[in-house]
């Protein structure tokens, strides 16, 4: 596969998200490069700045494209969650060798597939004017939907690593029909690589059906893959070694230096 892999870690994260994938990647010999999206160097616990959140998933998408373009071959592009949906973004503007989805957030235009999915984008008001501050993460939320799969322990201990998000960056993605600028789109027709997307079997932040949907748009470029038993955490939660295996193969299977 390429020498070079970015992985693009999600919301509420920063580049530790992908610590077990970049071991197991660079194992291999490949060079990662995992960055942190900005403003999320706070620690957690901390208060957030307040650039964060009118933030846009745009920036973060600037930011990554900032970094393929200073490499000198295009690189294998890694995301989970949000980061799969900035892998997209991403991989329309600059040519990429192939596209990981792990559980990646939709791109504009793809209706949910789950009740769960439209209660927890209608709930985002309870926050009020959300889409225009920083969002906290909330421990029930993330340890019961997304860390579910996760041994008790090792769950609150991830989530105590877990820092604010742009509460723009969530309106665009999960109110995409309300964003005039239409952020989250992908022009699927620009993007000229293969492109896998797995989703956990009991996700309900990015549930099969709704990831199974981003392979469809991709046409013949998209493949899916649905783990059986797993939920959200793929990059980290039990089973994840089996998972990360699948991606690596596949992905030496469809690069040009396999």
């Amino acid at each position: 596969m390429a020498t070079t892999v970015v992985m693009i870690h999600g919301a509420f994260c920063a580049s530790w998200a992908f610590d077990e994938y970049r071991s197991l990647f660079e194992a291999h010999g490949v060079r990662v490069i995992a960055p942190t999206l900005r403003h999320h160097e706070t620690a957690p616990g901390t208060r957030a700045s307040r650039e964060l959140g009118v933030t846009s998933v745009l920036d973060y998408a600037a930011d990554v494209e900032a970094i393929v373009r200073e490499l000198k071959e295009p690189p294998v592009l890694i995301g989970h969650s949000m980061g799969g949906l900035i892998a997209q973004i991403v991989a329309a503007r600059v040519p990429v060798e192939a596209l990981a989805l792990i559980a990646p957030s939709a791109p504009w235009g793809i209706l949910p597939t789950s009740p769960w999915e439209i209660a927890s984008a209608q709930g985002l008001y309870f926050a009020g004017q959300f889409w225009n501050k920083p969002l906290r993460p909330e421990a029930w939320i993330a340890e019961s939907h997304a860390l579910d799969r996760l041994p008790p322990g090792q769950r609150e201990a991830v989530f105590a690593r877990f820092v604010p998000e742009s509460g723009l960056a969530t309106f665009e993605i999960m109110h995409w029909a309300m964003d005039a600028r239409r952020a989250s789109y992908v022009d699927v027709d620009k993007i000229n690589c293969p492109v896998l997307c797995v989703a956990g079997e009991f996700d309900r932040v990015n549930p099969p059906k709704t990831v199974a949907s981003i392979a469809k748009r991709h046409r013949e470029k998209g493949h899916f893959l649905q783990v059986d038993g797993a939920s959200h955490w793929l990059i980290g939660e039990p089973g994840w070694e089996k998972t990360a295996r699948y991606v690596r193969e596949w992905l030496a299977n469809v690069t040009v230096a396999a």
